[in-house]
């Protein structure tokens, strides 16, 4: 949630903002209703004052003077309570639109509002040539016997896969791996739980934006996480944290499931966009002074490990338009994907701000002793998409798919045949 001091001091800031990430909204409608529900609830705390001055005064009075009073004071109660009920309407009426505005985006987020309108800021290695037929991961997993889409859906329906033997070693691998190179950088591992009250995701601004992507467990008021960023972030809802004790930084290994509403057709082959997958994530707080610096920290990180992997990729600047809800500033790393012949995205990396701690109620205490808002961080460590992104790259004239020198000490092999 951002502050609403940008609604009363700076509507027309915020109406720019929000044009600029396509967002419409009547900000002069949103005013008026806030100002409202201030002036009411004003007013029914005047009625409150009085009341209380009026009943200070009965113990002093007599005969029709008391009697008086008396009726004075049950009038005011009845018009406080009346006014109060106007007020909480007010509230409600408010926050119902309020909640659904978006962070404000970065002056350095790219323009636009679509995919296709982010703009690419750097690129690394040179997209592998083969001088054989070039499978995707779909054709060299069936062949090697390692990932069963076919069986997954007999089981669970579209959109699930299967990972098996080297093939599943090598996602294992991965992960322990990932979280090996994360501790030197300062991350505590986490292995956070999956099911979350609602609290949790509209905390982190997935509610009520992005509700009808994730599933829900009804009977039990519980929901299935997307990222373990959400868990990450709450964990720490209503805390107010030392000086010293930022940036704190973890990085979380779950496994996330989506509902991938709106995305009939995008995708359908093999196990690129999938219901369920595991994701090792980072997640920072930090004083908002070094909120930048942690951002551009969190995308060296995820650049460190594509390279080590030996994928190809780009960084590109998400496009306003195309940022989620909570995010300010988004970078995504695009891998090359030989059986697709194009750039997709593996990992990603956004600036939150205050917009989660807002909700969270996640503060520190600054050099002066005041309680001031954190600043949030995320960032994609690998996914199941690093692993079909290693499958196409290192694919050999054989068949066999080569494992990167770096995942050979935790893998315990250096080829899947």
């Amino acid at each position: 949630m951002i502050d609403v001091g940008i609604l009363r001091e700076r509507p027309d800031d915020l109406a720019a903002a929000l044009r600029r990430r396509g967002v419409e909204l009547d900000v002069a409608a949103l005013a008026q209703i806030d100002a409202d529900r201030r002036t009411v609830r004003a007013e029914a705390e005047e009625m409150r004052s009085q009341q209380r001055d009026i009943g200070k005064s009965i113990a002093a009075l007599s005969g029709e003077e008391k009697a008086a009073a008396i009726a004075a004071a049950g009038e005011l109660s009845e018009r406080y309570k009346a006014q109060i009920a106007e007020a909480d309407e007010l509230d409600a009426a408010f926050m119902e639109q309020w909640v659904t505005v978006p962070n404000l985006a970065d002056d350095t987020a790219a323009d636009g509002f679509d995919e296709e309108d982010s703009v690419e800021i750097t690129r690394w290695g040179e997209a592998p040539e083969f001088d054989f037929a070039v499978k995707d991961h779909v054709d060299i997993g069936d062949a090697l016997g390692v990932i069963d889409i076919e069986r997954a859906t007999k089981i669970s329906g579209s959109r699930f896969g299967m990972l098996k033997g080297k093939l599943a070693l090598l996602e294992l691998a991965l992960v322990r791996w990932s979280m090996d190179v994360l501790s030197t950088h300062g991350f505590t591992p986490v292995l956070p739980p999956i099911l979350v009250r609602e609290q949790a995701l509209f905390g982190t601004g997935f509610f009520p934006a992005d509700r009808e992507q994730v599933y829900s467990v009804e009977e039990d008021e519980l929901f299935l996480v997307g990222t373990s960023e959400v868990p990450l972030a709450a964990m720490h809802g209503d805390e107010i944290f030392d000086p010293d004790e930022l940036p704190l930084r973890y990085a979380g290994f779950s496994t996330c499931f989506r509902v991938e509403a709106g995305t009939y057709g995008k995708d359908t082959r093999g196990i690129f966009r999938v219901h369920q997958f595991d994701k090792v994530e980072m997640f920072s707080f930090v004083d908002p002074d070094q909120s930048r610096s942690e951002h551009d920290f969190l995308l060296a990180r995820e650049e460190e490990l594509v390279r080590a992997l030996e994928i190809p990729y780009r960084v590109v600047n998400v496009a306003a338009g195309d940022l989620g809800a909570s995010a300010a500033k988004k970078y995504d790393i695009e891998a090359w994907f030989p059986g697709q012949e194009r750039y997709r995205e593996i990992t990603s990396t956004s600036n939150t701000t205050d917009y989660q701690s807002r909700r969270l109620k996640i503060r520190f205490k600054d050099e002066e002793g005041r309680n001031r808002l954190v600043h949030t961080l995320n960032g994609t460590a690998v996914t199941g998409r690093a692993v079909i992104a290693l499958v196409e790259n290192h694919q050999q004239p054989d068949g066999s798919i080569r494992i990167p020198e770096a995942l050979r000490p935790y893998t315990g092999f250096d080829v899947i045949e």
